[in-house]
């Protein structure tokens, strides 16, 4: 009897340590419709917060332990979420098919002007470009908040702690998308992924936020509504841990002043 139960204890404690150890499983990423391989179809290990790229034989390696969730998203193709198995983990292979969407034009709005033949009724219907400047975002050459008009840097600082307050309200109940923000920053793999994007897709998935609220970050983190919609993926990732970095400097020093 002592002996089955010494079985007993050294098979579980064993599951558990292979359900608890990452390795690196394999697959095969197809079309659902004629079976053909994918290529550079982008892989996100959601909980390990790691990604990679199929191959032109849409193959692909990933880091994973038993129950993480891997993310595999393609142009024209429905993503789709995967939960690693123990199976999987064991045998070391898996196809997994992606499914094409049908394609579809987006409705484009063309705003005609009418003109007068007075230059200055005409010109007010001319659409104002304003700079913007930026620091420390990825993909551009300049550096610095935002900003309009000179005043809009004393405006900045003046209210940073207002967006910041939204964003940790939007992170506070989930200390483990704070915790991504700097793991995304740092996997090279990701931040190449989503440099490449402009979906905000994997951005939503990672954060586990609507798109509605991530958008609503960025806009409250004094970033224009140009940049909002030009950005790619990594710019918005940026955007968002720049704006909580500097909310969390700018609070340090209010607290060891007072």
């Amino acid at each position: 009897m002592k002996y089955y139960l010494l079985l007993f204890l050294f098979v579980t404690t064993f599951t558990l340590c292979m359900g608890q150890n990452t390795s690196k499983i394999k697959g095969v990423v197809v079309n659902a419709a004629d079976g053909s391989f994918l290529e550079s179809v982008n892989i996100v290990n959601l909980n390990q917060v790691i990604g990679t790229t199929t191959n032109n034989e849409g193959e692909f390696q990933i880091s994973a332990k038993a129950n993480d969730t891997l993310h595999f998203s393609y142009l024209g193709f429905k993503s789709i979420k995967v939960r690693v198995t123990n199976d999987w983990i064991k045998f070391g292979d898996s196809k997994i098919e992606l499914t094409e969407l049908a394609l579809a034009l987006e409705e484009v709005v063309v705003n005609q002007l009418r003109l007068t033949g007075y230059l200055e009724v005409d010109i007010k219907q001319v659409p104002i470009i304003n700079n913007n400047y930026r620091y420390s975002i990825s993909g551009l050459p300049n550096t610095g908040y935002e900003a309009t008009s000179p005043g809009a840097v004393s405006k900045v600082l003046g209210s940073i702690f207002n967006p910041a307050d939204f964003l940790h309200r939007m992170f506070g109940k989930k200390p483990n998308e704070l915790r991504k923000l700097k793991k995304m920053k740092q996997d090279d793999e990701i931040r190449n992924l989503l440099a490449s994007r402009f979906d905000r897709e994997m951005l939503t998935v990672l954060l586990n936020v609507d798109r509605v609220d991530l958008d609503e970050i960025v806009s409250q983190c004094n970033y224009s509504k140009g940049f909002i919609q030009t950005a790619n993926d990594l710019q918005i990732l940026d955007a968002i841990s720049e704006c909580y970095e500097e909310f969390k400097l700018l609070s340090k020093s209010r607290s060891n002043r007072l």
